[in-house]
C-alpha cells in the first residue's frame, strides 16, 4: 500500500523514533494496518537488554499511536500545521515481548472523535499472535 516515502512526507517523526515502515490497510476515518519490521540494530536493543534483547513495551505503545495519528490526518484541514499528542493511555497490556526478526502488524482503530480529540483501540500482532493492545486519546494542536 503506502511505504515509507508517505509516513515520512505526512508524520513528523524521524529516526530513531519513527517506529512504522509501511501501511499495509486503510479505511480513511476509520481504521488503519501498519507494519513495523523489527531488527538487531534498532538503537535501544543495546540497553534493553544486550543478552536478552527485548523492544521496550513503550515503544510498541508509540507505534500504536504513530499508527492512530496517521487516520486523524484524514480528519484535518493542513495536517502540515498541527502536531498529534498522545494525551491518555488506558488499559495497556503487553502479552508477550517483542525480539529481533519479529514483525509487528499494528491495527489501529477510530473508536470516537470529538473536538480535535479521538479515542483509539489498537493492537499489535506477531505471526498473528495477539502482542499487546491498549485504549488511549489523541489530540490535535496547532505547530
Amino acid at each position: 500500500m503506502k511505504n515509507i516515502n508517505y509516513i515520512l512526507k505526512v508524520i513528523p517523526h524521524r529516526y530513531p523514533f519513527l517506529l512504522i515502515d509501511r501501511i499495509e490497510d486503510k479505511k480513511e476515518k476509520k481504521e488503519i494496518t501498519t507494519l513495523k519490521n523489527v531488527t538487531f540494530n534498532e538503537h535501544f536493543f543495546q540497553g534493553h537488554f544486550p543478552e536478552k534483547p527485548v523492544m521496550p513495551g513503550v515503544l510498541l505503545l508509540e507505534s500504536m499511536a504513530q499508527s492512530a495519528c496517521l487516520i486523524i490526518l484524514d480528519y484535518i484541514d493542513n495536517p502540515d500545521e498541527h502536531l498529534v499528542y498522545l494525551s491518555k493511555v488506558s488499559n495497556f497490556r503487553i502479552l508477550k515481548n517483542v525480539i529481533p526478526g519479529d514483525q509487528i502488524i499494528i491495527n489501529a482503530k477510530v473508536l470516537n472523535e470529538k473536538l480535535n480529540s479521538f479515542k483509539f483501540e489498537a493492537t499489535c500482532h506477531v505471526d498473528k499472535e495477539l502482542i499487546a493492545k491498549a485504549e488511549f486519546l489523541a489530540s490535535v494542536v496547532d505547530k
